[in-house]
């Protein structure tokens, strides 16, 4: 007997999250020995706690039900749990167990995320598939300007090593540049079509000191080594004729120190913060007692911190003629906001009425790494997904839990960590939520899946880092694998450049390598042609319900299930060897569709493979 489960429709009405104003049914189970004579309904968020009474339902004997309806009125995260009276005193239903058995942290209350009612994400988002690119390392077109400047190399060995020792100074500059530039991504936009590509997100393209560019130097200036302001906008139309969106990376936490606005250096004409309190920029940075003691992103002085809520560089940013609108106007489709847990609630507030007065369907993305729906920063639960902020988000737990399940294959721990993430995202932040393998921020894929763990180790040491045969091969069945998983689960799935051509690396900067153009690993990135296709044509992962259907013996097998009944099943086999997998009742194969074989109820997988199978409208 279970008393509570809320993935069980009979317990909890709606799985997962709610709209503000929808009603839930809520019901516990309890034995009838235990002569219970009340039952409450705690519910608790975090600044107040109500206590709803529960009305007996019925009995069959040896157990009887007991339920409410709970209808909450405004957006708000919510937890709760049960408690009741009995003889004997009163105790408390709290999770103990997750759904597959493993023991969650002892007494904890049930989450629900309660949305705005109007809480919609861009259509056009939903089913895509997303492309990462770090742009001083994806294409030279040749046919950009690309004048000597102090401070800055660069390169004519395109595919090198980046520079990764420290200069005289000791100091890591990231100034090495290979010339990447946006004419280069415009010439391959068809080369992205055939990958499925619905949306690029750019890292910075904004002027700045580095080849990574989250110095800015100025927020209004495409960086001369990339192009020009009138390149951006051609790239933007050219991909929006191929129903290519993009997305630009907003960093608006820091600033360089090396910029227009904060100017330590003397490099630009300006009044910078650091060079006088008579500057129009002094109020967007916190001094200390001298010019050299300033508020700094992480404590890097190289990015003095800027303060989001200051009211002048606020406007800068989100008003109707500030930097958002400009690139916006000049066809971008939504912003990607870096360290969007950094950023406060006035700034995210008046980030997305921005973009949505500019653009009705533009894209507010955020970076945030843990499960963002309860996130705690600035000293309280963060709102990013009650339907006021982000769209979504990048979704690093569902990296985590795909690349521990292709390394250790767990297969329960890897439906529970996905199940979390289902039940407490919001439906429109979870089917557009950036389902990554990997970043500019995290060791290239294939690397991590060849059992190189690059955390921790210097330098040095990662600079020798390469792959046997023996050890790539591994890595690229273990790749293929986690990619059906991450272009299947709930989410957009991003590609990071050139990780379906065979790049590996370890942490920055050897996980910013230039793209291999014509040394690509022709069969990885057929697969991954193929792989996309199976998802643009099956309407089904646009917004499916997720359906767990087993996880157990290193197999996972869940459906992807539309309204009327269409759906897709996924089963991902980490064994060492092949299995057959027979269908549970209720699921009828209609064809396979990727990486299997079925004959009736049986679907035959191959070791560490993952298939996608068609079935039957249910």
């Amino acid at each position: 007997m279970i008393p509570f489960d809320s993935g069980r429709t009979e317990y909890k009405s709606v799985f997962g999250s709610i709209a503000a104003g929808e009603s839930l049914r809520l019901r516990v189970l309890l034995p009838r020995e235990l002569h219970v004579s009340a039952v409450r309904l705690v519910v608790n968020d975090e600044h107040t706690v109500q206590k709803y009474g529960m009305f007996w339902e019925s009995t069959d004997g040896q157990t009887e039900w007991w339920g409410t309806d709970f209808c909450p009125a405004h957006p708000a995260l919510l937890f709760y749990h049960f408690e009741f009276d009995t003889p004997w005193g009163m105790s408390r239903i709290k999770r103990i167990f997750t759904r597959t058995g493993s023991f969650t942290k002892e007494g904890e209350d049930w989450q629900l995320t309660v949305f705005s009612a109007d809480y919609k994400t861009p259509q056009w988002m939903h089913g895509g598939i997303l492309y990462q690119i770090f742009p001083d390392r994806f294409c030279n077109s040749g046919k950009t300007e690309q004048p000597a400047m102090e401070g800055r190399t660069l390169r004519s060995d395109w595919g090198g090593v980046p520079e990764w020792k420290p200069n005289v100074q000791n100091k890591i500059t990231n100034s090495d540049f290979f010339g990447g530039d946006l004419k280069g991504i415009t010439q391959k936009l068809d080369y992205l079509a055939s990958l499925g590509v619905s949306c690029l997100y750019l890292n910075p393209v904004c002027m700045a000191s580095s080849n990574h560019r989250y110095d800015t130097a100025d927020y209004s200036k495409i960086d001369p080594y990339l192009g020009t302001n009138e390149d951006f906008a051609t790239l933007c139309t050219e991909a929006h004729k191929r129903c290519i969106r993009v997305l630009f990376d907003g960093v608006y936490s820091h600033t360089g120190d090396d910029s227009i606005y904060f100017n330590k250096y003397g490099h630009f004409p300006s009044v910078g913060a650091y060079q006088s309190t008579d500057s129009p920029y002094a109020d967007w940075y916190t001094f200390g007692e001298s010019k050299d003691k300033y508020d700094s992103w992480w404590g890097i002085d190289t990015l003095p911190e800027v303060k989001e809520e200051n009211e002048n560089y606020l406007q800068f940013i989100t008003d109707e003629d500030g930097i958002l609108q400009q690139w916006l106007d000049a066809g971008a489709d939504g912003v990607r906001l870096d360290v969007a847990d950094e950023l406060p609630d006035v700034f995210l507030d008046a980030v997305r009425k921005r973009v949505k007065a500019t653009k009705e369907d533009g894209f507010v993305l955020g970076e945030v790494w843990e499960d963002a729906s309860n996130k705690i920063s600035y000293g309280h639960r963060r709102r990013y997904l009650l339907g006021q902020q982000l769209d979504s988000v990048m979704n690093y737990p569902f990296r985590d839990a795909i690349l521990d399940f292709a390394c250790d294959g767990l297969a329960e721990k890897f439906t529970d960590r996905i199940l979390s993430v289902c039940e407490n995202y919001p439906a429109p932040a979870l089917h557009t939520a950036m389902n990554m393998l990997g970043t500019h921020d995290t060791q290239r894929v294939l690397t991590l899946l060849a059992g190189i763990c690059c955390d921790g180790r210097s330098r040095t040491w990662q600079a020798e880092v390469r792959l046997s045969p023996e050890q790539y091969k591994k890595a690229k069945k273990l790749y293929k694998l986690a990619a059906v998983l991450q272009y299947t689960l709930p989410g957009v799935p991003c590609i990071y450049y050139g990780d379906e051509a065979g790049m590996t690396g370890c942490n920055d900067p050897f996980n910013r390598g230039c793209y291999p153009w014509g040394n690509e690993d022709k069969e990885l990135l057929s697969y991954m042609q193929a792989l996309g296709s199976v998802r643009r044509q099956e309407n089904v992962l646009s917004d499916g319900a997720f359906v767990p259907v087993s996880a157990m013996l290193q197999c996972v097998c869940y459906l992807r299930k539309g309204q009327n009944g269409d759906g897709i099943l996924v089963i991902a086999n980490r064994n060492d060897h092949p299995i057959d997998y027979h269908l549970h009742s209720g699921i009828t194969a209609e064809r396979a569709l990727f990486n299997c074989s079925v004959y009736g109820d049986t679907v035959h997988i191959e070791a560490n493979t993952a298939a996608i199978i068609k079935v039957q409208k249910s």
